[in-house]
């Protein structure tokens, strides 16, 4: 015996505001950087710096633990010591229209090339106009003309002449020249032809073959005349384009001679304004139905305007972009389309960026989570990754019957960190099942849930509560108050010697302890409002707990909170109902029998518990078979229930109060039902640490209270878990008046000195135990229902032989 109960002060680390130095979170710098993550800061940092090819960065933690809003400010910090990335524009490709080209400028520049572009547009087109409006160019035009109209009229009228002294006339048709015979001025009709001899049909008809052919040497004379005065008219329209065009072509030429693609371009410019110039004439309206009106040509000045994709122009440092929507066409970019009678149109000015190409040069955060989700998101990361490229690409045309003509811009070489936020169990996924992922992400940033509770941790917890103050604009929490989040931040973690890095819970809690202030009229948080803010979180979530306790109170699920019962103790276990969890306790009986049947669980048999309690169930046996199976075999049946219990039961906390019940059903000697139980055993009898023990405590202690606390009462718990308590203050004050108590034993036989208020008896050199124990009085039992069991067998084999 002489196991003693804990003493209040184990069963909650209470932080002391003595040792805070500040009145308020006023006097608290506010907090910069990542708070407790040492491990995750440095993987983070070096990943960030690491300019190899694969060191793209996963940051696994649980949601709320401040992963992303530390990964976003630790990105921010080391973007702005980085260079600002160039833009990119796309422009015209005058080569293959299909594939729009890709210009590279450096900040700021390319919305300059841009404005510049519109500003040559505009000029070249009244230049232009001016140009071909000119006195001089009409005066040119006119000339090149005229010479050829005389020079036609000439060989007209020499062949005229010719057909004349042949006695011919020549007529001009629709269907072409002709020639007529002529006497004495008049032209020879067909029946005028009909009275002449043989011999002057002759020689008219040979006369007009020598005429006919002489015509047809004129008339190729004038086509080559023609197509030399087209020639040379488009000469004079190119030369006087090229005079007009050059020297605006040359200053944007000679402002830009740095970058060889933008003078490429240009020239390109150039050669179509030349070789097109028409393209600046004012185009004219017709109307093609009543009230719509369609050009009579659609423009094609859109050639030489200029996309600018990126406009890094405002951007200081390298870019940080997060993307909350990580579709396909968000992150690589999308080919926009317009409606044209009925048909979609598209062309390098409806090229649209997506997320990969604003973060180029920088970084992108995504949410693996929402990644996986979108449709080829996935794909698209790792194919930029891997290619060093970004490519902009129409999914449709993957998908269509029909293939209709699209854009395929050329791609824009890609440099970017890539920062997946996910769950570990995503990364193991990842990392198991896609080949390319661990090329890729190299580096793993894990935030863990926890931190020291030390002084630099309650240090950067106060600095944490002042940022958020000045972020939120909260009311100033003096240092009781400060002292009192401390505290909940080692009871959400169920360790006194941690903190938890879910900040957001703390947050909330800030937030919600700021309104109670409020409400109070209190111009600082203090303590009490920090505790409300507690209850009342608890208060709008424990209505299931609450009808549970009165279930109990009004026995109808029975649970005996005092007296003694045999083969009947008091389980614990917890429910968990979305952000709330609560201890609930069980009763669990066994009954005992003479027999071979073992030892079986009724809520195993009927598949009702899962794995990890049939395994706590089995090591049960073990330990029967350990503490009593060393001098005779174990030859007895024995069930053990979870009694009112409806739904699966899953853990193996259960299997020291398992064992207990045992015991006491073998043995005969009642436990004390004031008291609870918790905790899971190994073969050996030694009692391992559970969870959620503060909730069993605290589910435990408020049956008991509506049913009446005795001073008798308590919860007997693994040693282990003596760290992981921090229990409310109304069980601590319980506690403190003696009227509730925990025990924190090692080993089962501790645990059965406190229930039964006997010792359990230390095993001999010969296995046996000393009389007077518990351990002893089940031997003897078990040795006992085995003999029993043997002379039953034997008087039913000798009945059996007599039947026979």
């Amino acid at each position: 015996m002489g196991i003693q109960s804990v003493p209040p002060e184990k069963v909650r680390a209470v932080c002391n505001p003595e040792t805070l130095k500040f009145e308020t979170t006023k006097e608290v710098s506010p907090i910069e950087g990542i708070i407790g993550q040492e491990r995750a800061a440095r993987a983070l940092e070096f990943g960030l710096q690491m300019e190899q090819d694969g060191y793209n960065i996963y940051v696994s933690g649980l949601p709320g633990s401040g992963r992303t809003t530390s990964v976003e400010s630790t990105v921010r910090e080391i973007a702005k010591k980085r260079p600002t990335p160039d833009d990119w524009c796309y422009v015209y490709n005058f080569s293959a229209p299909d594939n729009p080209k890709c210009l590279r400028f450096p900040p700021g520049k390319a919305e300059e090339f841009k404005k510049d572009m519109e500003n040559l547009v505009e000029e070249i087109r009244l230049d232009l106009a001016r140009a071909f409006e000119s006195k001089a160019y009409e005066e040119q035009k006119n000339m090149i003309i005229r010479k050829f109209q005389r020079k036609k009229e000439q060989l007209i009228n020499d062949i005229e002449e010719k057909a004349k002294n042949a006695s011919f006339a020549l007529k001009h048709t629709p269907s072409g020249f002709v020639f007529i015979p002529m006497v004495e001025g008049k032209p020879l009709t067909e029946e005028d032809m009909e009275k002449l001899t043989e011999e002057a049909k002759k020689e008219i008809k040979t006369k007009e073959e020598i005429l006919v052919s002489e015509l047809s040497e004129v008339l190729r004379e004038i086509r080559q005349a023609d197509k030399a005065t087209r020639e040379e008219l488009q000469k004079l329209e190119h030369d006087t384009t090229l005079y007009t065009v050059s020297p605006r072509i040359n200053e944007l030429k000679e402002k830009y001679s740095q970058f060889p693609d933008v003078i490429k371009y240009l020239d390109e410019v150039q050669q179509d304004i030349v070789e097109n110039p028409g393209n600046f004439e004012e185009k004219r309206e017709i109307e093609f139905l009543p009230g719509l009106k369609l050009p009579t040509k659609e423009s094609q000045l859109y050639k030489y305007q200029v996309n600018v994709l990126i406009d890094n122009s405002k951007t200081s440092g390298a870019p940080v972009i997060k993307e909350t929507q990580p579709t396909y066409y968000n992150l690589a970019g999308r080919i926009e389309y317009r409606p044209t009678l009925g048909a979609m149109f598209t062309d390098f000015t409806m090229i649209k960026p997506g997320a990969l190409h604003r973060a180029n040069g920088g970084f992108l955060i995504l949410n693996v989570l929402d990644v996986l989700r979108n449709y080829f998101a996935w794909e698209a990361i790792k194919k930029t990754i891997k290619n060093r490229e970004i490519r902009i690409e129409d999914l449709n045309e993957q998908f269509r019957i029909i293939n209709t003509p699209t854009l395929k811009p050329e791609p824009i070489p890609a440099n970017i960190k890539i920062i997946l936020i996910g769950s570990p169990l995503l990364y193991y996924l990842l990392f198991a099942y896609d080949e390319d992922f661990r090329k890729l992400f190299k580096v793993r940033a894990d935030f863990s849930s926890i931190m020291d509770r030390d002084e630099k941790g309650v240090q950067q917890y106060a600095k944490f509560i002042s940022k958020q103050v000045k972020e939120d604009k909260l009311r100033d929490f003096d240092r009781e108050a400060v002292a009192k989040i401390v505290e909940y931040g080692s009871r959400i973690v169920e360790d006194q010697k941690k903190l938890s890095t879910r900040f957001m819970e703390i947050s909330d809690l800030l937030k919600e302890a700021n309104y109670w202030a409020g409400m109070d009229g209190s111009e600082i948080v203090k303590s009490v409002h920090v505790q409300k803010a507690i209850e009342e979180k608890i208060y709008r979530s424990n209505l299931i707990e609450k009808r549970i306790e009165e279930l109990i109170r009004d026995n109808i699920i029975m649970v005996d909170t005092d007296g003694e019962r045999v083969g009947q103790v008091n389980g614990l276990s917890v429910l968990s109902l979305g952000d709330y969890q609560f201890g609930k306790p069980s009763k669990i009986t066994a009954s005992v029998s003479i027999g071979k049947g073992g030892l079986v669980h009724i809520d195993r048999e009927v598949k009702m518990a899962g794995t990890i309690h049939n395994k706590g169930f089995l090591i049960l046996k073990g330990v029967l078979a350990e503490k009593f199976g060393k001098n005779f075999p174990l030859a007895f049946s024995a069930t053990v229930c979870f009694e009112q219990v409806y739904e699966e039961i899953e853990g193996d906390s259960a299997s020291s109060t398992e064992y207990y019940a045992l015991i006491s059903g073998i043995s005969g000697i009642p436990l004390k039902q004031g008291i609870a139980v918790t905790g899971s055993i190994n073969q050996k009898g030694e009692i391992q640490p559970i969870g959620g023990v503060n909730e069993k405590i605290e589910g435990f202690y408020s049956v008991c209270k509506i049913k009446g606390l005795t001073g008798r009462q308590g919860v007997i718990i693994p040693e282990k878990n003596l760290t992981h308590l921090m229990l409310k203050e109304e069980v601590v004050e319980a506690i403190k008046n003696g009227k509730f108590h925990i025990w924190a034993v090692k080993d089962v036989d501790e645990g059965i000195e406190i229930l039964t208020g006997m010792p359990a008896g230390k095993p001999k050199e010969d296995g046996t135990y000393p009389e007077g124990t518990v351990n002893y009085i089940v031997s003897q039992k078990l040795l006992e229902l085995a003999k029993k069991a043997k002379r039953i067998e034997k008087q039913i084999e000798q009945k059996n032989k007599k039947n026979e």
